[in-house]
């Protein structure tokens, strides 16, 4: 081989090596995914569907978990110190986050996902000005946490103040659950920007046709027999979103327990409304639902998926956690008498 031979087949090697270290920089400049650590496993899902491989995702309340009944651990606080964000609801759904926030000593970013919403009120709270609560409860760089009353009850009880913090059960919520979470992921990490983009409106755009789609076959159901009655009141948004009646023995918290005189008024109310179904929900006690059943021989319809994921099958995404609700609730109150 002569000089020139060897010289031009040295310079393609070098090029050939340039080119390679040029593509694979920006994986090794970027070869750790964000460290995301959520509040329960509903805003895991979305987060990592939103960040895709970008993200390792830590939920403190798993699959088929109370984050009502929810007792932090030390190690907890060691994961959010660890994290590179922090997603929770809002709304006053996690009445512990801030006291763990605080032992953490955690001083990044934390994404409120429910910020921008139109909130519902709760418990006869009117919203008298149509204010939009979802900034009310926005967590900032400084960890300001005096304008929040997260004071927890005794026994982990906490308080929820007048709003609904279910609003994941509106699938038009949803779609700004994900827009705040890829926003967020953007600021963090906008080399990956045009993924999180991808991502999040892909996601919406499948939470747009669902929803679409449950209030077709919603409304295929006559309006006497869309009453509803759940365990907690955790499907408030859902009734409003797509035209139902709901009725809860123990209201929001699952923590609480409904008084006799309570269980009385409600039985005269299923048996007087003639309702057709009677809903468990996969991270409740299921005491009460079928208390309920014997005294009023409705029938239970089936499990409703309400503030967490299953570990696995169809109830283990956000979306199909959705789908399985519309189509159990379709399937019993879609009946003949």
């Amino acid at each position: 081989m002569s000089r020139q031979s060897i010289a031009s087949a040295l310079l393609k090697s070098v090029l050939a090596g340039s080119l390679s270290i040029a593509a694979l920089s920006p994986v090794y400049a970027h070869a750790d995914p964000l460290k995301v650590v959520t509040s329960f496993s509903i805003l895991d899902d979305m987060v990592e569907t939103v960040g895709g491989d970008h993200v390792a995702v830590t939920s403190l309340v798993g699959p088929d978990g109370d984050v009502h009944a929810f007792s932090p651990k030390p190690d907890d606080a060691k994961s959010l110190a660890d994290a590179d964000l922090i997603v929770v609801n809002g709304l006053q759904l996690e009445g512990w986050i801030d006291r763990l926030i605080d032992a953490s000593e955690y001083e990044g970013d934390i994404v409120v996902a429910s910020d921008g919403i139109k909130t519902r009120p709760f418990e006869g709270h009117e919203d008298e000005e149509g204010h939009d609560h979802g900034d009310d409860h926005d967590h900032d760089h400084d960890h300001d946490h005096d304008d929040h009353d997260h004071a927890a009850a005794e026994e982990g009880h906490h308080h929820h103040g007048d709003v609904d913090p279910h609003a994941w059960q509106d699938l038009e919520n949803g779609e700004q659950y994900a827009r705040n979470i890829r926003d967020a992921l953007v600021k963090l990490d906008p080399d990956n920007a045009d993924d999180y983009q991808a991502n999040a409106k892909a996601y919406i755009g499948k939470m747009e046709a669902l929803n679409s789609e449950s209030k077709e076959r919603m409304a295929q159901i006559p309006e006497s027999d869309r009453l509803i009655i759940t365990s907690h009141d955790a499907f408030g948004y859902f009734a409003d979103a797509y035209g139902l009646q709901l009725l809860s023995p123990v209201g929001i918290n699952t923590l609480a327990e409904p008084s006799a005189n309570d269980m009385g008024n409600l039985i005269q109310q299923i048996e007087s409304s003639h309702a057709k179904a009677l809903f468990l929900e996969n991270m409740s006690n299921p005491a009460l639902i079928n208390q309920l059943h014997e005294e009023t021989g409705v029938a239970i319809g089936g499990t409703l998926y309400a503030d967490a994921l299953t570990p696995d099958g169809e109830g283990s995404t956000y979306l199909g956690m959705f789908q399985h609700n519309v189509d159990t609730l379709i399937e019993a109150l879609n009946t003949d008498d």
